[in-house]
């Protein structure tokens, strides 16, 4: 027992005692580590080696645990971490699959992969006390939740919300609340100066469990942008009566219901004129003509030099010539090309390849 205390004791990086046996080489034996302390160990030369470990997602009582032992450490000789490092990167090299920590952690790894409502319930069985950022979490939320999260809060806490956002969010928030209310909140954040940390992040598990406690959405749009979508589709005169009808029902959804929808019409006011080369490739060149030909209202024919001005002249020569050869062109024919036209533009607009202009109403609203 004497000669093993011997050994752990040795000073760094000096000869230890003769191993039994062996009268004439002395040899270096690494120190005696406890779990705690090989971690301690890792953690300080990962650290000293400019890695970024996520510390913070830690539990609490772990972090104060690590920190503790870290400072307890002291010096450790070269063959001690050689031994603790060889020893760590050979349980790396063992691991076959890493899972994730608690069920907070396994939500987020199959996030997007099960049921909303699925999701939603394990949430909240997992609580507020979850692992990791709860302001991430809200950072991926749509702006204009946001702004009514921060609405429906204390001033204080709408200014905690403010300042936890990227710049960029934080002044789409702003953008969707009443100018009171955001100078309230904008004032606010100069008296945030000694909020603690923990302060903001009970703020952030507070708001994270109301997302939870939302109840599960059927639809992923609203009922308007889910009518303008469907009446996309719809010819023009059944378009003009269903919104005639709901001006007469309900004139808010039918105003709400007309800034979802985009038709042939909005091509030469809500498509930027560097995108018509891109939109006109996704469409066939017999549809094309057609729609173009049968161009009858005015709001149509001016899409259709829109499109023809944003073209090459030659391009644009071609297409005129093959819509004289084309003649005169059936309503319900041209209805049917511009429909597919719309079609091609809004499969662009929903994989991001362009974005559509906004219109008036939607910026005055």
């Amino acid at each position: 027992m004497q000669e093993t205390n011997a050994l752990i004791n040795a000073a760094p990086g000096g000869p230890t005692p003769l191993a039994k046996g062996d009268d004439t080489t002395p040899r270096l034996v690494p120190r005696a580590l406890t779990n705690r302390q090989k971690a301690a160990v890792v953690v300080r030369f990962l650290l000293n080696e400019g890695a970024d470990l996520p510390l913070e997602e830690l539990p609490d009582d772990l972090q104060e645990k690590l920190t503790h032992q870290l400072g307890e450490m002291g010096l450790v000789d070269r063959v001690t971490l050689d031994s603790v490092a060889q020893e760590f990167s050979d349980a790396l090299d063992n691991i076959g699959l890493a899972l994730p920590h608690g069920l907070a952690g396994a939500l987020d790894a199959v996030n997007g992969k099960i049921a909303p409502k699925t999701a939603a319930r394990l949430r909240k069985v997992a609580g507020v006390r979850q692992i990791g950022d709860p302001w991430q979490r809200l950072r991926d939320i749509p702006v204009e939740d946001l702004a009514a999260m921060a609405q429906a809060e204390s001033t204080e806490v709408a200014a905690v919300m403010l300042s936890k956002m990227d710049t960029a969010q934080a002044a789409q928030m702003l953008g969707h609340m009443p100018g009171p209310v955001a100078r309230r909140i904008t004032f606010a954040v100069s008296k945030t100066a000694n909020v603690t940390p923990e302060a903001v992040e009970r703020i952030g598990w507070s708001l994270a469990a109301q997302l939870d406690q939302r109840p599960a959405q059927a639809f992923d749009d609203g009922p308007g942008a889910r009518v303008g979508a469907i009446l996309n589709q719809s010819a023009a005169a059944t378009r003009d009566d269903l919104l005639s009808a709901l001006d007469e029902d309900d004139a808010d959804f039918a105003d709400l219901v007309r800034r979802s929808i985009f038709t042939f019409a909005h091509v030469s006011t809500r498509i930027t004129p560097r995108d018509v080369p891109v939109i006109l490739r996704e469409v066939e060149q017999p549809v094309l003509v057609t729609a173009l030909a049968g161009a009858a209202a005015d709001d149509d024919k001016a899409s259709v030099e829109f499109l023809l001005s944003n073209i090459s002249s030659r391009m644009a020569d071609n297409l005129r010539e093959e819509m004289g050869e084309r003649g005169r062109v059936r309503q319900s024919e041209a209805e049917d090309a511009m429909t597919q036209v719309v079609g091609a533009i809004r499969m662009l607009v929903d994989t991001g390849t362009i974005a559509l202009i906004e219109n008036d109403e939607d910026e005055e609203t």
